[in-house]
């Protein structure tokens, strides 16, 4: 009686592919369900709170409290989304998370033997805020840019400042423009002046150093440049586009 034939066994670089286009395909899955139930439901954290958090507890700071409060966009100030949008990213409207225009200036400027500045937009920021890490990487910037392009593709602009103004770091361990507004202006997010926004989007740059209450001679000359970038754009309207 004949044996049956054995069916010839796939070459291990054929399921090696095999194997990584199944991770590749499971990972993409898992990040993206992620991102669309963030578009409906408020970040419980982000991963730049998290790593303060372990940073706090590795550096023995006892005292440490981080301060998030999440708030609807409707309940904020309508001065501070446009702050940020002035001093960070003014074409965020019209962007698809990317602004090549930046990145470009940026490079040559480096190629001049500028120090290398940031070029990242809210998107940009938002992704890396949210889900990453800080420091300065390849595979970072690589992960940013993929989560960019989700955030972009599966939630609204509006969704996007919603959640970068509730995740941005204002202070030391101050994250999100209700525990900002309370921290250094006693106040509620929804009473913020258009002066006291554009000192909130002056210390983006370095919120652990630079105060929006204490206001250092650069903060002062960053605020009242973001005010007058408010200004040529429109003012709030400039959003509504």
């Amino acid at each position: 009686m004949l044996k049956s034939a054995r069916a010839p066994r796939k070459p291990m670089w054929r399921r090696l592919l095999r194997l990584v286009f199944l991770v590749a395909l499971a990972w993409v899955a898992l990040t993206w369900l992620c991102v669309l139930a963030l578009r409906f439901v408020p970040p419980p954290t982000s991963a730049f709170m998290l790593e303060r958090r372990a940073s706090a507890a590795l550096h023995g700071e006892r005292d440490f409290v981080l301060k998030y409060q999440w708030l609807p966009l409707a309940r904020v100030s309508p001065e501070l989304p446009i702050a940020l949008v002035a001093g960070e990213d003014q074409k965020f409207p019209t962007h698809h998370g990317f602004d090549l225009r930046a990145i470009a200036d940026a490079l040559d400027e480096a190629d001049e033997g500028e120090r290398l500045r940031g070029a990242s937009t809210i998107s940009q920021q938002t992704a890396k805020n949210l889900f990453l890490w800080g420091g300065r990487s390849f595979v970072r910037k690589g992960l940013e840019a993929y989560f960019t392009v989700l955030l972009e593709i599966t939630w609204p602009k509006q969704r996007i400042l919603e959640v970068y103004l509730n995740i941005a770091e204002f202070g030391d361990g101050v994250y999100g423009a209700q525990a900002a507004a309370q921290q250094f202006f006693r106040k509620d997010a929804a009473q913020l002046s258009a002066h006291e926004s554009a000192l909130l989007a002056a210390v983006l740059p370095n919120p652990k150093k630079l105060r929006a209450d204490r206001p250092s001679p650069y903060v002062q000359r960053h605020s009242e440049w973001i005010a007058r970038q408010v200004r040529q754009l429109g003012g709030a309207s400039y959003l509504a586009r």
